[in-house]
């Protein structure tokens, strides 16, 4: 049985498939009956995961010794190039986990087999987990300031707060996207409102200082701004690899320019005000941490404990989005086990993360290089993934094969293997276009080894190539 679109009945087909195959049922494609996230939702869930301290330390991280390395004008002109981008490319790779409802870990077969996927999905799960860590790290930070101020000071260990926050999240993920749409829809708001007085206030109190060390910099045109292009597409490269994952939640009949404007909108909004509150902090007090930057401004208990409380949910809000389903679809797909027990191991993986590390002042170019790293291989996985659906099958995959331990699939492709290595490693020779370079190099480096390599492969069944 071939399967091409999301029609009811072939999709029960296909759940009823891997099911016989011991797929655990969070793998099996989403039909359209159980599709609970409406356009709204899904707007909410982007703004939720683009507002938080993450993005703001890659906002600080342009201030540099008290320098910006980039000026206002640049850091928006680079942002909306690489949003534009991100958008596009999202809406591209969102499309077979929409039409057919399977999640990243079996797109990834169509390319790289059942074997090869574990790799590649492997590189998708390790940095959410880090990420994971990160944010709640953050958010551990704030909830320690919260609890300072109700304890009159008596209490300060942000160790055990980060603890307490990660048990939450971990309880929270348990219920998938029934928990992830009503928290988005309500912490995004919140956030939001938040910031923006941040920013009000930082206008009124610190605006000299602001526009001397960043409004007015010099800047550059340069490797820099490119670099910072790169950065901030790589900070979504992780996401938008795995777009699978969040398009099967949404509710079907939304045409493909709609779906792109749900992505752009939403970032544009959130990581452009994220980014530049960011850059705002770090000119003002000179800390790249936003969380104790916050406590230099604002200092009044109040308002810290109100913006600490946002700061928290802030972290619960991008880590339910980004970085907690991703890899704990990873760990089901390699482990077998069941999704809760999944959940609760990506929880305790992120512990041991040792985000501290990351968020200190002198890690927090650090951060940017880490990024710069990982999706030197992101990008060449979704140049693959996109190669394959669109020009090599033109859109048309039998979406049982995906689920058969033995079959079309089985094994490992060595094309899409050695193309992926290919583009990372010509990616490595400029690590601040390490994106780029990966995406273009590898995309080219696949398609000849699938039309000139390895003539007997099964892989080419049902490509232009066959």
């Amino acid at each position: 049985m071939t399967v091409y679109t999301n029609e009811k009945n072939s999709n029960l087909n296909v759940a009823q498939v891997s099911q016989n195959m011991g797929v655990d049922e969070s793998l099996i494609p989403k039909m359209p009956e159980d599709r609970t996230v409406g356009p709204i939702n899904y707007m909410f869930m982007w703004l939720g995961d683009g507002v938080n301290l993450g993005n703001m330390t890659l906002g600080s991280s342009l201030i540099v010794a008290g320098i910006a390395t980039l000026n206002i004008f640049q850091t928006f002109a680079a942002a909306i190039i690489a949003i534009g981008i991100i958008s596009t490319v999202f809406a591209l790779n969102d499309r077979l986990g929409y039409k057919t409802g399977i999640p990243y870990v079996v797109q990834l077969r169509m390319s790289f087999g059942l074997k090869g996927c574990v790799v590649s999905s492997l590189l998708r799960g390790i940095p959410a987990i880090v990420w994971y860590g990160f944010q709640s790290w953050i958010g551990g930070t704030a909830l320690n300031e919260i609890v300072k101020i109700v304890s009159g000071g008596a209490f300060d260990n942000i160790f055990v707060c980060f603890v307490i926050l990660q048990a939450v999240q971990i309880i929270l993920s348990l219920y998938g996207f029934h928990a992830i749409k009503w928290v988005e829809s309500v912490i995004s708001t919140v956030i939001m409102l938040a910031l923006l007085y941040v920013f009000v206030l930082l206008l009124t109190s610190h605006s000299a200082v602001i526009m001397e060390k960043w409004v007015y910099a010099q800047g550059t045109w340069g490797l820099p701004f490119f670099a910072f292009i790169m950065m901030f597409m790589g900070n979504y490269a992780a996401i938008f690899l795995s777009a699978a994952d969040y398009s099967r939640e949404l509710k079907s009949g939304i045409s493909n320019g709609k779906r792109s404007f749900l992505y752009f909108l939403p970032i544009l909004m959130a990581y452009g005000f994220v980014l530049c509150i960011g850059a705002m902090l770090a000119s003002a007090t000179g800390i790249s941490n936003p969380v104790k930057a916050f406590a230099i401004v604002i200092n009044n208990s109040y308002i810290t404990f109100l913006v600490s409380a946002f700061i928290v949910m802030g972290a619960i809000a991008v880590n339910m989005v980004a970085n907690i389903i991703p890899p704990t679809y990873v760990i089901t797909l390699i482990t077998k086990v069941k999704y809760k027990v999944a959940v609760t191991i990506s929880g305790f993986l992120a512990l041991c993360a040792c985000p501290w590390v990351l968020v200190q002042d002198s890690s927090a170019e650090g951060l940017g290089t880490f990024i710069l790293i990982y999706s030197a291989f992101l990008g060449p996985i979704v140049s693959i993934l996109l190669i394959e659906y669109y020009v090599l099958r033109k859109q048309k995959i039998d979406i049982t094969e995906l689920y058969k331990q033995v079959g079309q699939f089985s094994g490992y492709n060595p094309c899409a293997i050695i193309a992926m290595l290919i583009g990372a490693g010509a990616a490595f020779l400029k690590v601040e276009l390490a994106w780029i370079i990966g995406f273009v190099v590898a995309g080219i480096s696949y398609m000849f080894l699938m039309k000139y390599a390895y003539k007997d492969s099964r892989f080419k069944k049902g490509t232009i190539f066959e």
